[in-house]
């Protein structure tokens, strides 16, 4: 009989996520931009998670740029490297954050630039081929992805850049250790933004229900608008960027009580079902409006024994936008 210790998803993932070394070595000094400040908690794990990553690899961030501080004439050294934080924000549903990928690209042609694991997504092709011809100029660009239809779309269009396939960065995070003392049944974390699945409203289902802008509440939400508008201006920058950092850190933990008081998370949120995955809290997801989390489940969490997915939603397996019919399959 064997003794090899078969090794948790959750373990597996976080180490994946090592293959980021090859381009981002330890030591490197870094230039990270596009970190999350605004009240979406997914965004906020999946800082979290890159900065524990930097940390544990010894990777100097020498600076950080929001969307509210980032401005096309920053001066970054040769000897650093470009990295983009990760999420969902790939495309032309998130102009802001597409905008500082393309003007970075764009406007610094000798430096390595790495963007962490992405969901892509474009309603227009128009838009794709605006960023490719954009992306393909650039003979130093690494793109990682978070599921195989951003491969896919990735691999096609982008055909100069170093794609390759890894999960959430929030993974770095495992494990988050609770005590295992919930009060509550169910919790329902349903989007509420232009993600959302129609069909979730037609589910009837028992328990309280929440969502990002629902758990933070509205005086925790003006100060991270009153610390956004600091990061604006000179003056107040980098107080403004340390708070940031600090009650981010909050904004995280109060999450992680809230899933800690339910002996089960059903989600719409990528980042509710990988939070829960985080915790082995037991949860099932449901699909957003184009497909990312089912995407995301079947390639890297359909094997984490507290996960499942809801095969009731119809969005489950979306089909393809009309522009992916003729492209080749990767």
């Amino acid at each position: 009989m064997s003794n090899v210790q078969k090794i948790h998803p959750m373990d597996e993932l976080k180490k994946r996520l090592e293959s980021i070394l090859e381009v981002i070595p330890p030591h490197s000094k870094i230039y990270y931009i596009d970190y999350p400040v605004y009240s979406n908690g997914g965004d906020i794990l999946i800082m979290k998670g890159a900065e524990a990553f930097f940390k544990s690899n010894n990777i100097k961030v020498s600076a950080r740029y929001s969307v509210h501080d980032f401005h096309e004439n920053i001066h970054i050294p040769e000897d650093h490297i470009i990295v983009l934080s990760g999420g969902g924000n790939f495309g032309d549903l998130y102009d802001a954050h597409q905008k500082v990928r393309e003007t970075l690209v764009q406007n610094f042609t000798r430096h390595k630039i790495v963007i962490l694991p992405q969901t892509i997504f474009y309603k227009e092709e128009t838009n794709i081929l605006k960023t490719a011809a954009i992306f393909n100029k650039h003979t130093n660009l690494h793109l990682y992805v978070r599921d195989e239809s951003s491969y896919q779309l990735a691999s096609t269009y982008f055909i100069n850049c170093h794609v390759a396939l890894l999960p959430d960065m929030a993974h770095q995070l495992w494990p988050i250790e609770v005590k295992d003392n919930p009060s509550k049944e169910r919790l329902n974390f349903f989007r509420t933004d232009i993600e959302k699945n129609l069909e979730q409203t037609q589910l009837v289902v028992q328990g309280d229900h929440l969502d990002w802008p629902s758990l933070f509440n509205r005086y925790e939400k003006k100060l991270i608008y009153y610390i956004s508008r600091g990061l604006k201006k000179p003056a107040s920058r980098t107080i403004s960027q340390f708070l940031w950092m600090k009650y981010s850190d909050y904004l995280v933990n109060k999450a992680i009580r809230c899933f800690a008081d339910y002996r089960m998370i059903h989600s719409s949120r990528l980042h509710g079902h990988i939070l829960s995955c985080l915790m082995a809290k037991p949860n099932v997801l449901i699909d957003n409006s184009y497909g990312k989390n089912s995407g995301y489940y079947r390639i890297w969490t359909h094997e984490v024994n507290t996960a499942n997915m809801d095969s009731s939603s119809k969005a489950s397996s979306p089909p393809a936008p009309k522009y992916m019919e003729t492209t080749a399959t990767v």
